[in-house]
């Protein structure tokens, strides 16, 4: 007679634990920063004993992941940005996820129509002015001010085809269309204060110093600078402004993760995006990474709501996605990095 635990045995046990057996932990690729989602995992692990094993990068995921195949460990990717995230949908590398959860806590722009990737959080991309040099008087109130003559030689910006660009271009290119967004992009070009170059941060220090008096970054970088020590003072040289208030609402972009194609525990897997998307996910999320709640009725943390609330662009993300390449090819076409 066999001495193995009957199969109904097993399956009692894995009931009175709150794991499944096939499914018992969860494996994150990470584009994001473990100490940003760490403390998020800890408490899924903690509600429901699914263990969730991390490995961050910040570039070639996409190529790990192809290269692994069917073999690949990776459950979910995390992801920010339209673009990579849909770089990972084109690549065959995800599959759609059918949770009535996910669809009840995620607005539909911050989604695939398809369900094969989800927004978690989303990223509003302000503009910031030096307080000293630009009077309330004389705002900027709206992205396609940034092409006004007036401002020529005082606005910095990152590169033309960095993705945070490529997803604001492609905005004005759904907004105006492509020759509309042509001119746009030629006029911002002929506004800047120098090449363009740095990170978001590198635009306030900018500002800072004199370089000039205009710039185009996301949200939460203002966040983390008034809390950093070393950058507290650049932050407090600029003013926020949030663009398009009278129009279409501001650009936003969105953090999202996706279910890998391979994924060896879906079941988990499944689990823990939607934990992400819960009231209590979606607070730890803001609260930790000055991001907004892309489900609604949850507060940002302290500091970003202190800005005010705004009305947001409500343009479907898979649309911005659809245009990208249109907005490389107008970066390119106007020689914007040069």
């Amino acid at each position: 007679m066999s001495q193995s635990i009957p199969k109904i045995i097993l399956l009692s046990l894995c009931v009175s634990l709150t794991l499944n057996c096939f499914g018992k932990e969860v494996n994150v690729y990470s584009y994001r920063k473990p100490h940003l989602i760490k403390p998020l995992f800890d408490k899924f692990t903690q509600n429901t004993g699914i263990e969730v094993n991390t490995v961050f990068a910040q570039k070639g995921m996409l190529e790990r992941l192809r290269n692994e195949g069917r073999n690949s460990p990776a459950d979910l990717i995390f992801t920010v940005d339209i673009g990579r995230i849909s770089d990972f949908k084109e690549a065959g590398l995800t599959q759609p996820v059918n949770s009535d959860i996910l669809l009840n806590n995620i607005p539909q722009n911050f989604r695939d129509p398809e369900n094969y990737w989800f927004g978690l959080t989303s990223r509003a991309r302000i503009i910031v002015v030096s307080k000293d040099r630009i009077r309330a008087g004389e705002e900027i109130l709206s992205y396609e001010d940034l092409a006004d003559p007036r401002w020529r030689g005082r606005v910095c910006t990152r590169q033309g085809k960095h993705p945070y660009m490529v997803a604001l271009t492609a905005s004005v290119i759904a907004e105006h269309g492509t020759d509309g967004a042509k001119n746009w992009l030629m006029g911002l070009k002929n506004n800047l204060a120098r090449k363009p170059q740095g990170n978001d941060r590198a635009q306030v220090k900018a500002i800072f110093s004199g370089l000039c008096d205009v710039a185009v970054i996301n949200h939460y970088y203002m966040a983390k600078m008034l809390v950093d020590e070393e950058q507290t003072e650049w932050a407090n040289s600029v003013r926020i402004i949030f663009p398009n208030q009278m129009d279409r609402g501001t650009h936003m972009n969105v953090s999202g993760v996706s279910l890998t194609k391979y994924a060896p525990n879906p079941d988990a897997a499944i689990k823990l995006m939607e934990f992400l998307s819960s009231s209590e996910g979606q607070s730890l999320y803001a609260e930790r990474n000055g991001e907004y709640p892309v489900k609604k009725g949850i507060n940002p943390q302290d500091l970003v709501a202190s800005w005010g609330g705004f009305k947001q662009d409500d343009l479907g993300l898979s649309r911005i996605a659809r245009l990208r390449e249109r907005a490389i090819r107008l970066a390119d076409e106007v020689k914007y990095n040069e």
